[in-house]
């Protein structure tokens, strides 16, 4: 344009009309890059809203998880936890942005005009034509956000959301319009760029994390809002119209459908005036029965909901059945008891509470639980338990059996756990220990040796105290030969744990040398 046959003043006004030109594209670029620098001013002030809001929203679901902390306590941890994973990756983009611009006053009047360079990034993220380190770094840390945040949220993340999450951080090739060929995507967003324009990139990519932040905390609810609407927390439950029916009445009553969550737990549970252990979505109760007739079930279940009680009445009712003529009474081990022993047994009335039934008989003590006593019978063959049952209306029904009384049979000897007739070496006898045990019997003793007789054929029996195999013991088996049958006899035994027994001696063992 400034070229060419041209008078002097149509080359000074052909190249005053490049300088206007440049002026304007110039212009052009300053209003691109202010409005760049608005741009990113907007989203920084949008996701300070979004914390606030996030905050907000997590303190609600941990005031759910202190109240139902079954339903809500394990999203809390999962939440907890993909929030301090997104502080540190929003930390670590905001300390990008701030090396970048640290040598520009923001509130500088057309500090964004100024910001055009793009060398920053393009030293920070790149290497000739390479990513750098810091640049795979950057990248890393994008998909290591994705795939934490999959990780720690798991099951409780829908899938769905969980894709949009993966598309919100993908840092996938892209196909360049003007190159006309697929670039890096890091590439494509940093190289090249002014310095507001990457910045602004950043801040989209913070907002990007509350977002993420944002619907996750927001699913966390409505996964148990659904969960909670599902109809797979009902069941039927049957409600007669009461709750013992004489023979050739009408049975009647409803069939209602009742919400079963056992993730939701009360507060607290009030039963007739008595509170009563809440556990999931249910409540267990336990009072007397009280005489025969109709009675009411009165209370309340009790929530806490947004820092207020909110109550849930209860009503149902029950009838006591005329009073048992039999009590019921049974052996834990077998229809005898030992003497000696502690015979544990169950005693029962039907229709009575434990606290109104009496059982007596000779040596018989309660035990530890309701229902249980312990039977310790003295001389005779025989023993009667009696037992009486008070009635709520004072009333006294009693019932009685008789056990037989044994002893407790003797022991059978063994050498090294094995009893009757063995054989073995001599080396083996040696170091034996003599043992005794009580086979195939009801309870659980164990015996100990405190005396033994040791014979040899042709020699004269060594009598031991203790039960192992002595000096003496060795000096006779050394004259023993092949074939010699070693009696291990009128061996004496202990009950370990049990004093005042004095155990039958325990059967012999014979030990053939071989």
């Amino acid at each position: 344009m400034a070229g060419g046959k041209l008078t002097p003043r149509q080359k000074m006004i052909n190249l005053m009309y490049l300088v206007f030109i440049a002026m304007l594209a110039l212009n052009m670029s300053k209003e691109v890059l202010s409005a760049f620098g608005i741009l990113n001013k907007k989203i920084v002030e949008s996701n300070a809203l979004t914390t606030a809001r996030n905050d907000d929203a997590f303190a609600q679901l941990a005031q759910k998880a202190s109240e139902q902390g079954k339903q809500f306590g394990d999203k809390k941890i999962k939440v907890e936890k993909i929030r301090a994973l997104s502080k540190e990756f929003y930390s670590y983009i905001e300390d990008l942005k701030n090396k970048s611009s640290e040598k520009f006053d923001l509130n500088e009047e057309g500090v964004y005009e100024k910001m055009d360079k793009g060398d920053f990034f393009d030293n920070l993220f790149f290497k000739g034509d390479k990513v750098s380190k810091e640049g795979q770094e950057f990248l890393d840390r994008i998909q290591n956000y994705t795939n934490q945040v999959k990780q720690i949220g798991g099951s409780a993340i829908a899938a769905t959301e969980m894709k949009k999450i993966e598309d919100r951080f993908a840092t996938n090739p892209v196909k360049s319009k003007n190159a006309g060929a697929t670039v890096s995507w890091i590439d494509y967003n940093y190289k090249g760029f002014p310095l507001i324009a990457s910045i602004t990139k950043l801040s989209q990519l913070q907002a990007d994390i509350k977002t993420t932040e944002s619907d996750i905390i927001a699913g966390m609810f409505q996964t148990s809002l659904i969960s909670a609407a599902s109809l797979t927390k009902y069941q039927p439950i049957v409600v007669p119209e009461k709750t013992a029916f004489f023979q050739g009445e009408a049975v009647k009553g409803k069939i209602i459908l009742g919400k079963f969550d056992p993730d939701l737990v009360a507060k607290s549970v009030v039963v007739n005036g008595q509170s009563v252990k809440a556990t999931a979505g249910q409540a267990d109760f336990s009072f007397g029965a009280g005489a025969v007739g109709e009675h009411e079930i009165t209370g309340s279940f009790n929530f806490d909901e947004g820092g207020k009680i909110v109550s849930l009445p209860i009503k149902g009712n029950y009838v006591v059945v005329p009073k048992p003529q039999s009590a019921n009474i049974s052996a834990d081990k077998m229809n005898v008891v030992y003497r000696g022993l502690a015979n544990p047994m169950t005693i029962s009335f039907a229709g009575i509470t434990d606290n109104k039934v009496t059982a007596s008989a000779p040596g018989m003590t309660r035990g530890a639980k309701p229902g249980q006593y312990n039977l310790s019978p003295g001389s005779g063959t025989e023993v009667t338990v009696s037992v009486t049952g008070e009635l709520p209306d004072k009333s006294k029904v009693s019932d009685k059996k008789v056990f037989r009384i044994k002893n407790i049979p003797a022991p059978a000897g063994a050498i090294g756990g094995v009893t009757g007739v063995q054989k073995g070496a001599k080396s083996r006898l040696e170091v034996s220990t003599v043992t005794a045990d009580l086979l195939d019997f009801v309870y659980d003793l164990k015996y100990e040796v405190t005396r033994f007789s040791f014979k040899v054929p042709g020699q004269a029996a060594v009598i031991v105290s203790g039960n192992r195999v002595d000096a003496k013991c060795k000096a006779a088996l050394a004259r023993a030969s092949k074939g010699d049958q070693i009696s291990i006899f009128d061996i004496k035994t202990r009950i370990v744990g049990a004093s005042g027994i004095v155990p039958k001696d325990a059967a012999p063992v014979i030990y053939e040398i071989q």
